[in-house]
Formats: C-alpha cells, sequence, structure tokens
C-alpha cells in the first residue's frame, strides 16, 4: 500500500486501539502502547517498497491520533492537548520503540530490495564448455 495509506490504516488502528481500550480497560497507556508495537511492524511490513521511509514518520503520528481518546486532560482544547502532551512524555519509551521497531523493519526490507537489485544488474560471467580436446594441459603442451 501506499505510504498515504499506510499512514491512514496505522491511525486508525491506533485510533480504534484507543477507542477499545477506553471502553476495556478504562483508558490503560500500558495497554495502548503494548498494542501500538503490532501497528508500527504492520506499518512497517505493509508499505510499499517505494514509500518505504513513510512508515516511521506516520507511526508517532498514528500514536498521537490514537491517545485522543485515552487521555486524561480536562474539557476544552487545551485541556485536552495537556493531556496528550503527558501521555506522549509519560509513554515516550513505548512510542520510541514502536518507531524504532518500524524503522529497523524498513531498513531491512530496503537492504533486501538492494540487494536483490544488484543481483539483478549484475552481469554473469559466461563460461565454455570445456572440451576434453581443448583442456589447459592440452594447451600448455602445444606452447613452446
Amino acid at each position: 500500500m501506499t505510504g498515504l495509506g499506510a499512514g491512514l490504516l496505522t491511525t486508525l488502528m491506533m485510533l480504534t486501539i484507543g477507542c477499545l481500550d477506553a471502553l476495556l480497560f478504562s483508558g490503560s497507556p500500558t495497554v495502548y502502547s503494548v498494542l501500538f508495537l503490532p501497528a508500527c511492524a504492520a506499518c512497517g511490513l505493509w508499505v510499499r517498497p517505494a514509500d518505504l521511509l513513510a512508515a516511521p514518520v506516520t507511526a508517532p503520528l498514528a500514536y498521537t491520533v490514537g491517545l485522543l481518546p485515552i487521555n486524561e486532560g480536562s474539557a476544552g482544547f487545551s485541556g485536552q492537548a495537556v493531556g496528550v502532551f503527558t501521555a506522549l512524555s509519560l509513554q515516550a519509551g513505548w512510542l520510541y520503540a514502536g518507531t524504532l521497531l518500524a524503522v529497523m523493519i524498513v531498513l531491512v526490507r530496503r537492504a533486501v530490495l538492494v540487494t536483490r537489485r544488484r543481483r539483478q544488474q549484475r552481469p554473469r560471467p559466461s563460461r565454455h564448455p570445456r572440451s576434453p580436446h581443448y583442456s589447459s594441459a592440452a594447451q600448455a603442451r602445444s606452447r613452446p
């Protein structure tokens, strides 16, 4: 899928996880953050090769959007913003871990792609079949 599609899918996944976490676990940031790791892995695996750099960029954005249902901010925009920033700072380890997971998956996929391209572009040496009459030993004997 494209980079935009992977970003939107990851954002929707994290928003859904945030809503389910708010309903089932009373907004537990730890449950939300643990479920962020598979979402990052999916984002890194499903993005198309041309858009590999989009996966590590969209992961933290998706994490932030998914925090909206579970943050403990007060009413109003500023209260919600303070709640999201507080949750981001308290759960920064999980955020970094998920982003690093997406980066590692993207780097491995990129290395595999580069290796495949180099193998396909490298010309294969042509090998002539050896006949028993034209061996290197016969060539050495024919030379003075």
